[in-house]
């Protein structure tokens, strides 16, 4: 696998043992500015350690990782400067408004932020401008999604990684979830969104991959698959 494409993520032949067990088996990924990959796979299919891999986390036992042309593996902070990462549950200081959580955390980032500028990413992330001066202590999950979204179009990153984030989103938060990663595609952020959820990986991602015990058993352009017959592969590669 080449790495000096222009690629935002290469995994390259990655693997990684816990107690005896790969728990990651030489997992290959490449993905580009703008794409939007859907890493799918039940609960236990390594999903999540994938994603603490690219974040220098843990360290795989062989194979490469690349973040913007940064070694993930020998520069793991510098690789962490480029990420942006949406946990299941995004934690914001409760006794803060959605500003000042932005603010603070872009801060962090090493990026001071005005007001406006903070309200300006609020609104592209779709976080209603009632709520930017709100403590966050009473928001919604979808809400704390929009704010953290926001975080990471502070941060200017070049990679947006999310873990199952449509858990626990009713119907019309996941739509607004939707937007927000095709914006952030727009912008040229590359997103890698580790999921189960079949339905939201149609009207989202550009590629997706199907993880079964830390290997990657199928990847399928999204648009030349249809929902039935992505229903179809995934049971198919999960129990054969």
């Amino acid at each position: 696998m080449t790495m000096d494409d222009g690629a935002v993520l290469v995994l390259d032949a990655v693997s990684i043992n816990f107690n005896g067990r790969l728990t990651i088996n030489n997992l290959s990924l490449k993905l580009k500015p703008g794409e939007v990959y859907a890493l799918l796979g039940p609960n236990g299919a390594g999903k999540t350690t994938t994603l603490n891999l690219i974040l220098g986390f843990l360290t795989p036992d062989s194979g490469a990782i690349i973040i913007d042309g940064v070694d993930g593996i020998t520069d793991p902070t510098g690789a962490r400067a480029r990420i942006a990462y949406l946990p299941e549950t995004v934690m914001l200081h409760p006794a803060l408004t959605a500003i000042e959580n932005l603010r603070y955390f872009a801060l962090l980032a090493g990026r001071k932020i005005e007001d406006a500028t903070a309200r300006r990413l609020l609104s592209d992330a779709g976080l209603q401008a009632e709520a930017h001066g709100r403590r966050t202590s009473d928001f919604s999950k979808g809400m704390r999604q929009k704010v953290g979204v926001a975080i990471a179009l502070a941060k200017d990153a070049r990679l947006l990684l999310l873990d199952e984030p449509t858990s626990g989103l009713d119907a019309g938060a996941a739509n607004d979830l939707s937007d927000m990663i095709r914006a952030a595609s727009t912008r040229g952020m590359a997103v890698l969104m580790a999921t189960h959820d079949l339905f939201r990986v149609k009207n989202v991602a550009h590629r997706l991959g199907i993880l079964r015990e830390g290997r990657l058993v199928d990847e399928r352009d999204a648009a030349a698959i249809g929902p039935v017959e992505l229903e179809e592969l995934y049971l198919e590669k999960l129990t054969a």
